[in-house]
């Protein structure tokens, strides 16, 4: 029909197509569908599901084209809310009752208790008599019906099929209300029971609103385009087909511009077919339907037309006379529990214990896993019946066998020490972790401390103690400069000024110094280097204990690569994702070891079978706190490899997924945890690894700032102690004597530097006065190459000496010139000078 229109250039409208396939499988400009598409709905559909958060849905079709057009955009549209089809359920058209109970019989043992109906009225009444036959239209069900019935509802409505429809949830085609509408359906209603007395149901359904309403704009098209005219076909080549219409191009383009507010309501053709339409969503209620709301193409879901923000729907009466919300999944129990899995293993108990008790023929499932999702099951929003059963595992089998076996449906869930692996999610859903875990390395440990001659150096590094030496140097520097001119006890031969100003600074360390400072600038720097010492000569002594008394533990092995470039052997847990990890760090199959426990974890590290093990924290947390194990190995801080944790396995799209993950961050944030924890946590007086190694080498970073002090403050006393006696010295250095040269100058400078400061202040408070001293001199007679002596018969209170300059004559001059000569005066009593 479509083709002989397109030949004809006839428009073709049809107002009772609405197979999506058939406007994408016939592109005619002349073809026309004054219906909606089937299509159109599923937005309406997946909107629902969405807003009561369902994750699961099935789609009940009937084996036809009306039927299975609509599936994959349905399919489509749950996609896109989150939500899935975990199956189709397929009813032949012809289907017997005894095939439709089948068929339901098959969806009642599923999880899944949502359904979306989508078949004909005779058919879909016949499903819901006999769901409702075997018990599928109770609480906890959910029935959405499509246009496919609720178009035809007046079919429905007038039979004995509602009785079994209650709490369905229906979409159809919205029409708004109007008084042209209600007068055409009294007008209709009168001349259909006139012409046709002996049928009941005259009501004007969906197709007939749209049949009129395609009518009327055609007729419209016409007026518009030929006026009153008639229509000019020639007809002279029926055999050929058709005849050819010269107005049909304006004919289709009237058509396509059409626009008027018809019975149905809105009324015009956007690419050949009605614009997207309103859904009107409606509850099945008592002997009718009650609308809870409207979903259009730019709002989504409301409650009502006028209203512009998502509202929830209306008040719903759901199957089985319930006002709760249905979760939209069940375990289909029928006297069956939830069919629980445990891996059984060797070595790691803590974790996953199995244990056959064979006197009462009976399994006892313990650990910590076991613990959780106990507990988990106690707080989950509703009760799930389970039992465990044990997974018995070949010697060569891993865990991804029992992930295979969660994906071909012979255990509902199973609970152990399985880590969340990306490829294992692939065929499984995980819940949320219960339990972190991380990939480590662990080696052993050994006692790095060497007894030897030269320990006591190794407290401090080598920089530490070059620059500790230069101190002592520059302090004594320090002190002899501000000290030899005004303290007697940095006076003496060259050698003596050395050796006492290096006791002096060294002899700090110990605060076994005589010797006394009498200028307040070298006051100030040995308060400073006395502050520094002892804070220097403390660590030390705080370092050195540690090395001489506490073990010193190293790991053996420092990183991967130190493994690798010696071909050691390493460890793995057997039947673990570990192994293919190990396998990635390029380490050849020969060189990994297996380990089924942690006693054999430990007999492999001991007889060298391995230098490394390579496994998930838990576990080595156990290995590291056994009291047997203390102070053996210790976890090496990179590399690290990050894992999601342990989960329990669920199949995938399984709905307990959700719930199950909620309680387990209920039990994880709760105190619960962690007395599990407590109750399989071995307690040791084990001290941790990473704290055994007290003592580290002090480095000349942790006292620079000391150092910086004491350099500073003694540069400054340097920097005073010039600039003083610098500006003594202003006249030998201003000297306007031509024959006197700079050099000679400075070397007087020079030589002044190294006399005694007879003005100091030390001098003064011991100088000898003349009254107070009977003085004997003793003049020398001849060449003067020794100093005059001058004895003092009175006591003074120190030995002090003082260069004088005194008129001597030389018997071998005959000028009568004077010699400058220096005078020492002794004490007569102590004859000392």
């Amino acid at each position: 029909m479509i083709a002989l229109g397109n030949k004809s250039q006839v428009p073709i409208i049809s107002f009772a197509t609405t197979s999506p396939f058939l406007i994408y499988s016939v592109r005619s400009p002349y073809f026309f569908r004054a219906t909606h598409n089937d299509s159109s709905q599923v937005k309406a559909i997946s909107a629902i599901v969405q807003t009561f958060g369902w994750r699961e849905a099935v789609p009940i079709y009937v084996d036809n084209e009306f039927g299975e057009g609509v599936i994959p955009y349905l399919s489509y549209a749950l996609e896109e809310v989150n939500a899935r089809i975990p199956y189709k359920s397929v009813i032949s058209s012809g289907a017997t009752d005894e095939e439709i109970k089948s068929e339901l019989f098959k969806l009642m043992s599923m999880q899944s208790r949502v359904f979306i109906v989508h078949m004909t009225p005779d058919l879909g009444s016949r499903v819901f008599d006999k769901a409702t036959e075997i018990g599928m239209m109770c609480e906890g069900y959910v029935w959405i019906i499509t246009d496919g019935m609720t178009n035809h509802w007046s079919l429905i409505h007038h039979s004995d099929h509602m009785d079994s429809m209650q709490g369905v949830l229906g979409v159809r085609n919205y029409v708004p209300k109007s008084k042209e509408l209600e007068s055409f359906k009294v007008r209709w209603k009168s001349k259909f029971v006139q012409d046709n007395p002996s049928m009941m149901n005259a009501e004007l359904d969906i197709f007939g609103l749209w049949a009129y309403d395609a009518t009327f704009a055609l007729a419209m098209a016409m007026e518009e385009v030929l006026g009153t005219t008639n229509f000019n076909f020639d007809a002279s080549d029926l055999e050929s087909f058709g005849w050819i219409s010269q107005n049909g191009p304006k004919l289709i383009e009237a058509l396509s511009s059409m626009r008027f507010k018809g019975l149905s309501g809105e009324f015009g053709f956007v690419n050949g077919q009605l614009e997207s339409p309103i859904f009107q969503i409606f509850n099945v209620n008592g002997n009718g339907e009650k609308g809870i709301g409207f979903w259009t193409s730019k709002d989504g879901l409301v409650k009502t037309l006028d209203s512009t923000s998502n509202a929830n729907l209306g008040i719903i009466r759901w199957p089985g006379d319930s006002y709760s919300i249905p979760k939209g999944w069940e375990i289909p129990m029928n006297g069956r529990k939830l069919k629980i899995g445990v891996p059984v293993r060797k070595g790691f108990g803590e974790f996953v214990k199995v244990t056959w008790d064979q006197e009462t023929n009976s399994t006892t499932f313990t650990g910590r896993c076991i613990d959780v999702f106990n507990d988990v099951m106690k707080v989950m929003p509703y009760p799930v019946p389970y039992q465990f059963y044990p997974i018995q595992m070949e010697e060569d089998e891993s865990y991804n066998e029992i992930i295979d076996q969660v994906f071909f449906g012979k255990y509902d869930a199973v609970v152990g020490d399985i880590t969340i692996v990306a490829n294992r999610s692939l065929y499984v859903d995980f819940t949320l972790p219960f339990m972190e875990s991380t990939v480590v390395i662990v080696v052993p440990i050994r006692n790095n401390t060497k007894k030897n001659a030269w320990v006591f150096l190794k407290p401090l590094s080598r920089d530490l103690w070059i620059t500790s030496f230069c101190f002592f140097v520059f302090m004594a520097f320090v002190i002899w400069v501000l000290e030899h001119r005004i303290n007697e006890d940095f006076r003496g031969p060259p050698l003596h000024h050395v050796g006492t100003s290096f006791w002096f600074s060294f002899s700090t360390m110990t605060l076994a110094h005589r010797e006394r400072v009498l200028s307040n600038p070298s006051r100030i720097v040995v308060l400073i280097w006395c502050i520094v010492v002892f804070i220097l000569t403390q660590s030390y002594t705080a370092n050195l204990t540690s090395l001489l008394t506490v073990q010193q533990l190293q790991p053996a092995v420092t990183d991967i690569n130190e493994l690798l470039r010696n071909g050691e052997n390493v460890g793995y847990p057997h039947r673990s994702f570990i192994g293919e990890i190990v396998q990635r760090m390029t380490f050849d199959r020969s060189k990994m070891k297996k380990f089924t426990s942690l006693e054999v974890l430990d007999e492999l590290f001991t007889n060298g079978s391995i230098a490394a093990a390579i496994a998930e924290i838990p576990y080595m947390n156990l290995f590291l706190t056994n009291k047997s194990h203390c102070n053996k190995y210790t976890t090496l801080t990179e590399p690290t490899f990050r894992t999601d944790g342990f989960g329990f396995v669920f199949p995938r799209g399984s709905p307990l997924v959700a719930d199950v993950s909620r309680a387990i961050l209920n039990v994880t944030e709760s105190f619960r945890i962690g007395d599990i924890e407590n109750a399989w946590k071995k307690q040791t007086n084990c001290p941790d690894p990473s704290t055994l190694d007290s003592s580290n080498i002090l480095s000349l970073g942790s006292f620079w700032g000391l150092f910086l002090v004491a350099g500073v403050t003694g540069v400054l006393a340097l920097v005073y102690s010039a600039a003083e006696f610098l500006y003594e010295q202003r006249d030998v250095l201003r000297e306007c004597d031509p024959r006197i040269s700079i050099w000679n100058r400075i070397l007087q400078v020079l030589r002044n530097f190294d006399h005694r400061d007879l003005t100091s202040h030390t001098f003064r408070q011991r100088g000898l006065r003349e009254e107070d001293s009977n003085i004997e001199i003793i003049p020398v007679r001849g060449a003067v190459e020794a100093p005059v002596e001058i004895r003092v018969e009175d006591p003074v209170e120190a030995p002090i000496e003082i260069p004088v300059e005194a008129p001597v004559e030389n018997p071998d001059d005959k000028s009568g010139a004077t010699t400058s000569v220096e005078i020492e005066i002794h004490h007569a009593s102590t004859n000392s000078s």
